[in-house]
């Protein structure tokens, strides 16, 4: 063990730690979840803190030797390191002051071992005036907010997203001519084609993709050097500017400061944004995997138009069975994401006067949606979508026998007549064509033929030029 002081006194800390006295005073605290921030946001802080110390090096604020140090043991960090050592609950002191206190901490005892000397030697580098200088909790937590959403999202969840739309549409390119029968409000309903149906899904999905990248931007703006109001007070001359272009350089992401420090300091648009567009993006899914989950019903007393691939036994009661549990699945995660979206407004509305303190929800829903959004999507489509195949038979005879396709003969015929035949199709458990065929309705054989062709209503039997 070591003795270390902050200005509450002093504090006992295990000695094989790099954490101080605020962290261990945290974990004491905050004993609520057994949840951390996760990873990405740890590397995010270790960012600011690299980028920090070259703009105040630049500054001429901050040793050089003291400063590489710091930059050093931030790098470690960066790489996941010394990830034992970030200890804090989620649910923690508002805006992330202990969160950023255990970053500054763990980086100063590090760059301390560094250059030589002992643990809580803060004499020669302490975590608030060296690893924390020219920042406060209330820009740091924010912007590391930004930085770890923009990395995740752009190395890790578009990739995903995009995998599954070109596996949509794959689907829509080897279906979009095989026939079945539409369904509105559950009822019959005109033809379409397989792959018609997978477009739908696939256009919704790009959608969304296009709505995540428009929130990504805003995302890349950076409260770098607003410090604890706004007013950047405590920051030398051209600090932000420094520390975004080494930010540039750290992440390979074009960062720019925010336009204005008030709002990024009080306000969490850009996060509810994002948010927003995740949400949108699940409630897509959600009718992808309740779709499939009724087209794959049966296999026997169901729609059975889709076969999902099998991936395990579906009943620990009866054999043999087998349940859509990807889909199932994926809508699991798509609702937990639209929970996480209700927490994230709550707490972006719950900002007051010059600071919104509750960053660390932000951050843990954020980057949690992002998570089990990636993983989810790519689970999904590795052991589902791609194996998924269609009954075409079985589709084509169902789509021959849809009452919905006297809707083809209300032209011709009229639309109360038409109905009739519907009607008499459906009393007498016989198919459109064989009542047409039975009735005299001026209709010659090819008219008949061209009328009741399933795959002609769906507009895809027919030359569209």
């Amino acid at each position: 063990m070591r003795v270390e002081k902050d200005t509450q006194g002093e504090v006992v800390v295990p000695d094989d730690v790099y954490y101080g006295p605020q962290t261990t005073r945290a974990v004491k605290n905050f004993r609520v979840s057994g949840q951390r921030l996760p990873p990405a946001f740890i590397r995010a802080q270790a960012a600011i803190k690299m980028a920090s110390a070259k703009a105040n090096m630049k500054a001429g604020k901050l040793d050089y030797m003291l400063g590489e140090a710091i930059y050093k043991a931030a790098q470690e960090v960066r790489d996941g390191r010394l990830d034992d050592n970030f200890v804090l609950d989620a649910f923690q002191s508002g805006a992330g002051t202990s969160q950023n206190m255990n970053a500054n901490e763990v980086i100063a005892n590090r760059a301390l071992e560094i250059l030589g000397y002992h643990k809580g030697r803060y004499d020669v580098i302490h975590p608030n005036d060296h690893v924390n200088m020219s920042q406060s909790s209330n820009d740091t937590t924010h912007t590391a907010i930004h930085i770890a959403a923009t990395e995740t999202i752009t190395n890790e969840l578009l990739p995903v997203l995009n995998s599954l739309q070109d596996e949509l549409d794959t689907k829509v390119k080897k279906y979009m001519q095989v026939v079945k029968p539409g369904r509105t409000h559950l009822q019959d309903a005109v033809p379409v084609t397989v792959g018609q149906e997978f477009s739908g899904y696939s256009r919704m999905l790009e959608l969304g993709i296009m709505q995540l990248e428009s929130a990504l931007e805003d995302l890349k703006e950076l409260n770098m050097g607003g410090t604890a109001t706004g007013t950047g007070l405590n920051k030398p001359e051209g600090f932000s500017e420094a520390a975004i272009q080494e930010m540039n350089h750290i992440t390979g992401v074009d960062f720019r400061l925010t336009e204005n420090t008030f709002e990024a300091t009080q306000g969490a648009g850009a996060i509810l944004f994002v948010s927003s567009a995740l949400k949108g993006i699940s409630v897509s899914l959600i009718k992808l995997a309740n779709d499939l989950r009724l087209l794959s019903s049966g296999p026997r007393t169901g729609f059975g138009e889709i076969v999902l691939p099998t991936v395990q036994p579906g009943s620990s009661i009866m054999p043999g069975k087998v349940n859509p549990v990807m889909a199932e699945m994926l809508n699991m995660v798509c609702f937990q994401v639209i929970g996480n979206d209700t927490a994230i407004m709550m707490a972006a509305q719950g900002g007051q006067c010059e600071l919104n303190v509750f960053t660390p929800v932000l951050a843990f829903n954020i980057l949690n949606s992002i998570t089990i959004l990636k993983g989810g999507i790519y689970s999904f489509n590795e052991r589902c979508l791609k194996g998924l195949t269609v009954n075409v038979d079985h589709c084509s005879k169902l789509a021959e026998s849809s009452l919905a396709l006297g809707t083809s003969l209300a032209p011709k015929i009229g639309y109360e007549k038409a109905a009739e035949i519907i009607y008499e199709a459906h009393r007498t458990n016989s198919t459109i064509r064989e009542v047409v065929e039975r009735k005299e309705l001026g209709l010659s054989n090819d008219e008949i033929e061209e009328l009741l062709n399933p795959l002609n209503m769906t507009g895809e039997g027919h030359d569209r030029t």
